[in-house]
């Protein structure tokens, strides 16, 4: 058709001029800065953790991590509820828990029992680390895609972290033996082979806390919160390992299941067995 403003013709037009009457599409300046605050909050206590386990003093550091999993379940709760959530908040969050979840416990963890292993123990934590930042950008990934949300696929890194954290806090006196230095790595190691592993862990993130409870679970809450104030070492512990130990009774229950699926549809498949037909009476 002939433009009548331009007096051209429109399929003759430059590409300049048809990309001048585009709208440009702008970036929104500024962030939110609830969450934010608790983003760096929970930075703060990586970068905390690794002071105070580089002077050695494991007992303050272990803590903070376990500062920086309750600011990080905060951070995405809060701006969820408070509709501030952002495609900047995604990436910034992960960047802190690179540092709180991956950087901060594999430096606890070497300062407190892997440093007697020398190159071997130097090795541990940077799996740790690598596994960690592998296990943030597929969950990014995920996240983006959907899925089940009542799982996650592989070890959350808050919790893997929570693995070394609760250890070192329980036992802060460290190892300075080769020996007794080994077990360390299976501390180390074995969260960071669950964070990249396929097997899932339970996620709280569908529990609806707007929903009507009864009261009994108050009191529950209660008892958990006397617990971790009055025994704080062994309760700490106790639920970090339970969780790492709940995904590998998870996947025996889903084979189990499946195994068990799998043997009835094979019964039903199977054709009977035919009876041998009767002999006649004549026959003898």
């Amino acid at each position: 058709m002939l433009d009548h403003r331009e007096g051209r013709l429109r399929f003759l037009r430059r590409t300049t001029d048809r990309q001048a009457r585009q709208p440009r599409r702008r970036f929104r300046r500024g962030v939110y800065l609830l969450p934010s605050l608790f983003t760096i909050g929970n930075m703060f206590c990586g970068y905390a953790c690794v002071v105070y386990a580089m002077r050695g003093e494991y007992e303050t550091a272990a803590p903070f991590i376990g500062f920086a999993i309750v600011l990080d379940i905060l951070d995405g709760r809060i701006a969820r509820m408070t509709g501030t959530d952002s495609e900047f908040g995604v990436q910034f969050d992960s960047m802190a828990d690179v540092i709180s979840f991956g950087v901060a416990p594999a430096i606890l963890s070497f300062s407190w029992g892997l440093s007697p292993l020398g190159r071997l123990g130097w090795a541990a934590g940077f799996m740790f680390v690598t596994a960690a930042a592998m296990r943030l950008a597929r969950f990014n990934i995920q996240s983006a895609t959907g899925g089940d949300k009542r799982y996650f696929v592989g070890m959350p890194s808050p919790a893997a972290a929570g693995i070394p954290a609760a250890t070192v806090y329980a036992y802060p006196w460290g190892f300075y033996d080769y020996r007794e230095a080994l077990p360390v790595l299976a501390m180390v190691l074995v969260p960071a082979a669950l964070m990249v592993s396929t097997i899932r862990f339970r996620s709280f993130k569908t529990i609806d806390l707007q929903s009507r409870r009864p009261y009994t679970v108050l009191i529950l809450i209660a008892a958990g919160i006397v617990l971790i104030t009055t025994h704080p070492r062994f309760v700490l512990v106790a639920m970090a390992y339970s969780y790492l130990a709940s995904g590998f009774i998870g996947l025996a229950i889903t084979r189990f299941k499946h195994r068990g699926g799998r043997g009835a549809a094979a019964d039903a498949q199977q054709p009977a067995t035919s009876q041998p037909p009767a002999r006649d009476s004549a026959a003898g």
